[in-house]
């Protein structure tokens, strides 16, 4: 019997890879072709994307396919409704991720209240003479007020690295409170006002997009440091340019952008209280294994007719 054919767009671990052989027909192209993809996908009951739109436009041309299993948590490139309306599922890689991404943004924040990566430029140029002092002043981060927009799991894990290791206060903004978490619920605008750190952990959705513009950062105290690390399309970048420019908070830590990779003009690489890195919350080689892992074990589950355990919540509705 012949097996049916999965595309990869990206190269898989060796050890994700070898549990897929004996179910699938693994079929692995180069993403920056089309035409592979294209006869690759007419092929296809299986996908493995690298960041791909799952829309109308690419499932007109895979009849075939049955399963998209994405290597990351987020999973804005599903268009849900044509997805829905052919049948395919769709899974993620939820919570193997928490704990690195967690860590990146406590680096991003202490990176952004310590002025580190300022001022390691600023040793590395020669222009430390011994004599500054106040001029090399940082922020605490020790006891000081986080808001988080978004409490899910790395969420919370950010709230207990910060509540443990930091003594701070947690307070959190969700679409409804979540139980049994050691932090205050918020209405938006008073934890804006309340925050020295304001986090941004929400999902992009039509209701999250664009959320966090000049008038969430006007809320915010002059001296707030804010941080995404969910989405780049959830803050309107050019107000966030703005409010920098007026100095209406004290700086930003950044993982992601409205446009990735970030073009060389933007004016975000221009703010030396600006901290920007390339979309690498999950970049560990442990946490990329385990993700792929996953995302394989996914399509096991598919192949031996089970339902896939990380179907995307409103893909798992319509095929129940």
């Amino acid at each position: 019997m012949e097996k049916p054919a999965l595309v990869l767009a990206r190269p898989l671990p060796v050890a994700a890879a070898h549990i897929l052989r004996d179910s699938y027909t693994l079929l692995e192209i180069d993403p920056s072709d089309p035409a592979s993809l294209a006869e690759a996908l007419s092929r296809a009951e299986a996908f493995i994307p690298n960041g791909q739109r799952i829309d109308e436009a690419l499932l007109s041309g895979a009849p075939n396919l049955r399963i998209v299993s994405d290597i990351s948590v987020g999973y804005d490139n599903f268009e849900l409704t044509a997805m829905a309306a052919r049948g395919v599922l769709g899974t993620h890689t939820p919570s193997v991720l928490d704990d690195s991404v967690a860590d990146t943004i406590l680096g991003l924040m202490l990176a952004c209240a310590r002025r580190i990566s300022e001022l390691d430029r600023y040793v590395k140029a020669g222009r430390w003479t011994g004599r500054e002092d106040s001029a090399l002043f940082g922020v605490e981060m020790s006891r000081k007020t986080l808001g988080i927009i978004g409490m899910g799991r790395i969420g919370q894990a950010v709230a207990r690295r910060c509540r443990l290791g930091f003594s701070m206060e947690i307070l959190y903004h969700n679409r409804r409170p979540v139980p049994d978490v050691d932090a205050t619920y918020m209405a938006l605008p008073d934890l804006l006002a309340a925050s020295d750190f304001v986090l941004v952990m929400t999902p992009l959705t039509p209701e999250t997009r664009g959320m966090i513009g000049l008038s969430e950062f006007r809320q915010m105290k002059p001296t707030a440091i804010f941080i995404n690390a969910s989405r780049g399309p959830v803050v309107r970048e050019e107000e966030l340019i703005q409010a920098l420019r007026e100095k209406r908070i004290y700086g930003a830590g950044l993982d992601v952008y409205d446009r990735e990779p970030v073009e060389p003009g933007n004016p975000l690489l221009q703010f030396p209280n600006v901290v920007t890195t390339p979309h690498i919350g999950s970049a560990t080689r442990e946490t990329r294994d385990a993700m792929a892992m996953r995302a394989a074990e996914n399509l096991l589950a598919f192949a031996r007719g089970e339902m896939p355990p990380d179907v995307v919540p409103e893909l798992r509705q319509k095929a129940q």
